[in-house]
């Protein structure tokens, strides 16, 4: 009559009554589970494709076929196109469809696509953002389109001019705790670094003055990535040891950003700096809040990763390293007041910052090369949209009925020849064209003095995005990543990598495209070993 094994063991646990209910409820929420995870979602009704533009299915639907894809993303996506035979794929999260794509055809489809919704995809497919209904997640379009002007406006030429002494400073600080000489590793201490240059250019003044709150706000956003499982991506509302992790994680980051909001209202004291334009203009307490929390980590994660790379690079790179060192050294002796041999980091700082921003933006092709470089080999990234028809060009009515209206039908979306339909995740991964041998020689070489050998090929870059979904917050990333790079190149008279043992390495571990957030190599593989022993002979 009941599930064998289920009611004796109520039984020993519970009273009868209650033994009985928990024998029958399990099973049918086990069903339920289980309904849920293997039937296909249904979605808007449109045009049937067919057969030879549908994207083809991999083999296998079943939790343990796609745990690669959390787990090993790189390897899966690529084992996808090689059991395909295909440039189009498809596969299915449980209930979702979600379609991967390679090639020029595709990419340039897939870049020029309008109804592809960036913040869907990314809040389904990543599940690493603090997600606050209202605050960070479900936002009306009203409130997105109000949040990147305000990303847009935070990095107006004035705001970033008056940010560059603030990064440089807590830049120098940071590095300043690392001691004199040492050997650091640089996917640890370079995003501390960042993470702090971020707080400050993003959040409030009193926070980044605060370096054990930011520490502390820097291990929640961890705790974030470590508890993002497949179970919090794939059933968000199943309750579990990683899903309370997150909870908890997130509440503890919205109680310190509303606290120092509600703190900064109080006193009625303004500050310079970002959250304040927000309270300016007359934003609510919701928006500047999810501001905060959403950039934050989109920020600093991929910029702190970004730096992470290009500093051992540099590393590992000497030729390169100097070539870095004597175009800052240009740039000093152009527009700034000191000699141009650097004075030691407690004061390199200041000589930097007085560097106009309009030298840092245009005068500086070394840096922009280094940069464009490490995103190109070292950024594991992965475009994630969802087909939302939203323009009157994805309908067209449908056959009627005599005496019935005709009811409008949601088109289709073709993305290098395959069907799209409507509700369905496309994936970009962009090893496709950045790890491409025919487009880039040698693809996993670092080397910053290449170009594309494939200059006709459509969106042949797209380190930052490209099309109409371009990084918002690129000329605020790409000014730290130079003003870092130029205080340590100058500021450290040894700088190379060196193994566990401090040995010099013959050759830098390769990025790990597998790890999605980091692109982090095997833990201890490469350190970086400096001295900056003018700077303790000043202090002494």
């Amino acid at each position: 009559m009941y599930p064998l094994g289920f009611l004796p063991f109520f039984c020993a646990l519970v009273p009868y009554p209650v033994a009985i209910a928990a024998a029958l409820t399990i099973p049918v929420l086990v069903l339920v589970l289980w309904a849920y995870a293997v039937i296909p979602r249904r979605y808007a009704a449109c045009a049937a494709p067919d057969a030879h533009t549908a994207p083809v299915h991999l083999p296998g639907t079943s939790v343990t076929h796609i745990l690669p894809f959390f787990h090993r993303r790189f390897d899966f996506l690529n084992d996808g196109f090689r059991l395909a035979g295909q440039a189009v794929y498809q596969f299915r999260l449980l209930r979702t469809p979600v379609i991967v794509l390679s090639g020029e055809d595709a990419r340039r489809d897939f870049f020029q696509a309008r109804d592809l919704d960036l913040n869907a995809g990314f809040r389904f497919l990543s599940g690493a953002i603090p997600m606050v209904p209202g605050v960070t997640s479900d936002l009306e379009s009203r409130r997105i389109s109000l949040i990147h002007r305000r990303l847009t406006a935070s990095q107006s030429s004035d705001r970033l001019a008056r940010l560059i002494p603030q990064i440089l400073e807590d830049s120098r600080q940071t590095i300043s705790a690392w001691g004199c000489s040492g050997s650091i590793d640089p996917f640890e201490r370079i995003s501390e670094v960042l993470f702090q240059t971020t707080v400050r250019c993003l959040a409030f003044t009193e926070l980044a003055d605060d370096r054990a709150a930011v520490m502390h706000l820097k291990t929640l956003y961890d705790t974030l990535d470590t508890a993002t499982t497949p179970a919090t991506v794939l059933l968000p509302w199943l309750p579990g040891p990683s899903m309370l992790r997150r909870l908890v994680a997130t509440k503890r980051i919205y109680d310190i950003i509303s606290r120092t909001l509600d703190a900064r209202t109080a006193s009625g004291v303004a500050r310079d700096d970002t959250p304040q334009m927000l309270i300016d203009a007359g934003d609510e307490r919701l928006v500047i809040i999810g501001f905060i929390m959403g950039l934050l980590v989109a920020g600093a994660r991929s910029t702190g990763t970004t730096a992470s790379w290009l500093v051992t690079f540099l590393s590992g790179h000497p030729y390169w390293r100097e070539k870095a060192a004597e175009e800052v050294r240009r740039l000093i002796a152009v527009h700034a007041t000191a000699p141009t041999n650097p004075p030691p980091l407690s004061d390199l700082s200041t000589t930097l910052a007085s560097v106009p921003l309009a030298a840092w933006e245009t005068e500086t092709p070394v840096l922009d090369a280094l940069v464009r470089e490490t995103l190109r080999v070292a950024e594991p990234h992965v475009a994630m949209r969802q087909y939302i028809p939203s323009s009157s060009s994805s309908r067209s009515p449908s056959p009627a009925r005599a005496g019935e209206k005709a009811r409008p039908q949601v088109q289709p979306l073709y993305i290098g020849g395959k069907v799209v339909p409507p509700g369905a995740f496309v994936m970009y991964p962009f090893a496709d064209v950045h790890l491409d041998e025919n487009v880039y020689a040698d693809p996993w070489r670092w080397d910053p003095s290449r170009a594309e050998t494939g200059s006709k090929a459509p969106y042949a870059y797209v380190g930052m995005g490209a099309g109409a979904t371009v990084c918002l917050g690129k000329r605020l990333a790409t000014l730290e990543l130079k003003l870092v790079a130029a205080l340590l190149v100058l500021g450290c008279g040894e700088f190379r990598a060196v193994d566990g043992n401090g040995m010099p390495l013959a050759e830098l571990p390769r990025p790990n495209w597998n790890d999605i957030l980091t692109c982090r190599p095997a833990k201890g593989a490469v350190f970086v070993r400096f001295d900056r022993a003018r700077d303790g002979a000043a202090a002494r």
